[in-house]
């Protein structure tokens, strides 16, 4: 019997400009802290589709398993949930916001596994019509969400707040109780969150950290921080991956009976 072919787990790319000495040329990145996650902790072989635009979608969607739609240092733009820049020196990426928001609606609509963290938890939030604070640490009764960015990789994203988890959620069982210490990097958070969302998980002081799309047909979760970071590590961090890949296993199964039913109805031989 021939080995079905791998999960693709669809992972949009950041678009930053890079150089030095004054001359600046684009570039097209991915974390490889993300890819490995997906690789080590899902299971599923991350594929990018560079310079994919929303028109693209439709064709490509298909191809693929599951979206993860990663983390960034660069900021949702805050005129998708209309409001102005609130800090001008803080980096944006207009043109991945362009393909990513969209990216959520069709997942949602054709029930494809999907999984946001940081950046991408909060593109779910806004492409389903809510709205984000800016800075954090700025609104009051609200702590300091971000990262000692002068600090070693290790601490800043070594654990950095409890969280607690809704009752009988999915994050519970993914966690083994109803709370967890969990990393902390972001200077947004989530402020009205969207109708079709289900906060799953809170900060201390309220922030929300994980929630699901409501009624969804397959995998729609995402979280405020970094699971992907050394996730086989974390017990917490692996269940959440470990469950995201058993959604894309699921899809690519469906995947590929229906391409077997066309054929066979094609009167093509398999």
């Amino acid at each position: 019997m021939n080995k079905p072919p791998p999960c693709m787990v669809w992972l949009p790319a950041d678009h930053r400009l890079m150089g030095d000495h004054g001359h600046l040329m684009p570039f097209l990145l991915l974390g490889d802290k993300y890819a490995r996650a997906v690789k080590v902790g899902a299971q599923a072989q991350p594929v990018m589709f560079p310079l994919a635009d929303a028109e693209h979608i439709p064709d490509l969607l298909p191809l693929v398993d599951g979206v993860m739609l990663t983390g960034s240092p660069s900021n949702v733009h805050p005129v998708h949930f209309d409001e102005e820049v609130a800090d001008p020196s803080l980096p944006l990426d207009p043109v991945r916001d362009s393909l990513t928001l969209a990216l959520v609606k069709a997942c949602v609509r054709e029930g494809i596994p999907l999984l946001g963290v940081c950046r991408g938890f909060q593109e779910i939030n806004v492409a389903l019509g809510g709205t984000l604070h800016q800075r954090v640490h700025e609104v009051p009764g609200l702590n300091d969400h971000r990262e000692p960015k002068n600090a070693p990789f290790e601490e800043q994203y070594a654990p950095r707040h409890a969280i607690r988890l809704a009752p009988g959620s999915v994050f519970e069982d993914w966690a083994g109780g109803p709370d967890a210490m969990v990393n902390s990097l972001h200077g947004q958070g989530i402020n009205r969150l969207a109708p079709g969302l289900e906060a799953m998980a809170h900060a201390p002081d309220g922030v929300v950290e994980a929630f699901g799309v409501k009624g969804a047909r397959t995998f729609a979760y995402a979280v405020q921080f970094h699971p992907e970071w050394r996730c086989t590590e974390t017990p917490f961090y692996a269940a959440i991956f470990d469950a995201f890949g058993h959604a894309c296993r699921q899809r690519r199964s469906l995947r590929l009976q229906a391409a077997d039913l066309a054929r066979s109805r094609a009167g093509i031989g398999a």
